[in-house]
């Protein structure tokens, strides 16, 4: 029987480093006089946890086969999201236990749907509790995508596999890979923080805001978001760092080992780009002719910034979208399924999946037309097998399919049809808010029954480690290999 041990043994490295993540917060509360030791208490005891772990799963091997890549990726996102509720449940916002976890998923998938009714009454330590976790979300993300999903061969991400070493041989080649990652995307939140500063948000609200936008996560410290602010300067900041949070980090790599043409040449990138002006192109010409409220700069401002938010998945708001009409509900929801690129912050079914099957698609026309003739399909000069194409057409019905079946059973833990829908794919593509009165820009999910709330975490986690790494530890089979 094969053992886990190094798979608890990582996972207890995390919490340790989430432990120390903890005191972070702590910090604030002493500098704000905040009467609470929740962060201090909950520290110490995942910390504690923590390095209990790493002794009892002390062994010579540090490798990860397959199957345990698969177990590691599921068990280490779940320890996060559960630990990291703690210091949710030990403050004195009074979240229950429900609400703790869905806070927490919420903030480690960088999913930005939040419980908390009033966050400008809320605790600031915990408020950068939430900035931290969906931080830590985002590089948690961006370095498994790059090294172990392409491993994993989930839904077609081996496309993104940066080296041509064996599955027995994970852990080693992470290394130098996720340290260049978290170089980059640390450098890139300092660099937002301080524009976001220049703009004139305070000190806190820049770090906070720095932590989510790079992160693609949404969560925020006002209850308007970035409305709150009503600076376009601050709208034009979040909106450039949103979208470099949406571009796959691997493609930094490369343009800092001398490839200056990354950007330009990489077939993600150049359709996110092209997704996301002509969204923005759409959803400007219907508020022009449909909305005398706004001006043809406003427009074109608001447009942009929501159009980038929910395309991304990171669900910062500026306007309630769901005041300009019916149109833009159906839109968004579009946009919600969507995604940025894969090897990014953000989530969704992601650009080159589409791509990949528009590619099909027009492949199964030729093949109508000229029966007799054999077409190779190609993407970003790599040849498709048909073994990948169906893995990518798989991972699509599957996600529609599942979203569904969510959709199916919010509808049955009593949440009405538009919220049960938009809540099924708020979640599952990690968006953060939903539609309609409930969940939707300007409410959030706090009013939603305990049961609609584990059904969205997991739905959340389902989301965040695309499907099949999280529904493949359901099989029977998994374990008896």
């Amino acid at each position: 029987m094969t053992s886990n041990k190094t798979v608890f043994f990582i996972v207890g490295i995390l919490l340790v480093v989430l432990g120390i993540f903890m005191l972070i917060p702590y910090c604030i509360q002493l500098i704000y006089n905040e009467n609470s030791n929740s962060f201090f208490s909950s520290s110490i005891i995942t910390v504690f946890i923590g390095i209990l772990t790493v002794l009892a799963s002390l062994k010579k091997e540090n490798q990860l086969n397959l199957q345990q890549a698969f177990l590691f990726s599921t068990l280490a996102w779940l320890s996060i999201a559960l630990f990291g509720s703690l210091p949710f449940i030990l403050s004195n916002i009074n979240l229950s236990i429900s609400d703790a976890f869905f806070e927490s998923m919420s903030g480690i998938t960088t999913t930005g749907s939040t419980v908390i009714m009033d966050l400008d009454s809320t605790p600031k330590s915990i408020l950068l509790w939430r900035a931290i976790m969906q931080w830590l979300g985002g590089i948690g993300i961006i370095v498994m995508a790059t090294t172990v999903m392409p491993l994993l061969k989930v839904g077609g991400m081996q496309v993104f596999k940066t080296d041509s070493s064996g599955t027995e041989k994970i852990l080693p080649k992470t290394i130098e890979v996720a340290f260049a990652i978290i170089t980059i995307y640390t450098s890139l939140t300092i660099l937002c923080g301080l524009c976001y500063w220049f703009q004139g948000m305070n000190i806190f609200d820049s770090v906070a805001h720095s932590l989510t936008t790079l992160a693609t996560g949404g969560f925020s410290t006002h209850n308007e978001s970035i409305g709150y602010f009503e600076s376009p300067g601050i709208e034009l900041t979040a909106t450039i760092f949103i979208i470099l949070g949406s571009i796959p980090f691997i493609a930094y790599l490369k343009f800092v080992k001398g490839n200056n043409k990354i950007f330009l040449q990489d077939v993600q990138i150049k359709g996110f780009i092209y997704l996301l002006a002509i969204s923005i192109l759409i959803m400007f010409l219907y508020l022009f002719f449909g909305n005398d409220n706004y001006s043809i700069l406003d427009n074109l401002r608001i447009s942009s910034f929501n159009v980038i938010s929910i395309l991304s998945g990171t669900g910062y708001v500026t306007d309630d979208f769901g005041l300009w009409g019916k149109f833009p509900l159906i839109f968004f929801l579009f946009l919600m399924f969507v995604g940025g690129c894969a090897g990014s912050t953000t989530c969704g079914i992601k650009i080159f999946r589409l791509q990949i099957l528009l590619l099909f698609i027009q492949n199964q026309i030729k093949k109508l037309i000229y029966p007799n003739s054999i077409f190779i399909v190609n993407y970003n000069k790599q040849k498709l097998e048909d073994d990948f194409i169906n893995s990518v057409i798989i991972f699509i019905f599957s996600y529609l399919f599942l979203f569904l079946i969510i959709s199916v059973f919010l509808s049955i833990s009593g949440l009405d049809f538009l919220s049960a829908i938009s809540g099924a794919a708020t979640s599952i593509s990690n968006v953060g808010p939903g539609l309609g009165e409930m969940i939707g820009p300007n409410g959030n999910f706090g009013e939603v029954s305990n049961l609609s709330k584990w059904i969205l975490s997991f739905s959340m986690l389902l989301g965040r480690l695309e499907i099949f790494a999280v529904l493949v530890l359901f099989l029977p089979s998994f374990w008896r290999s």
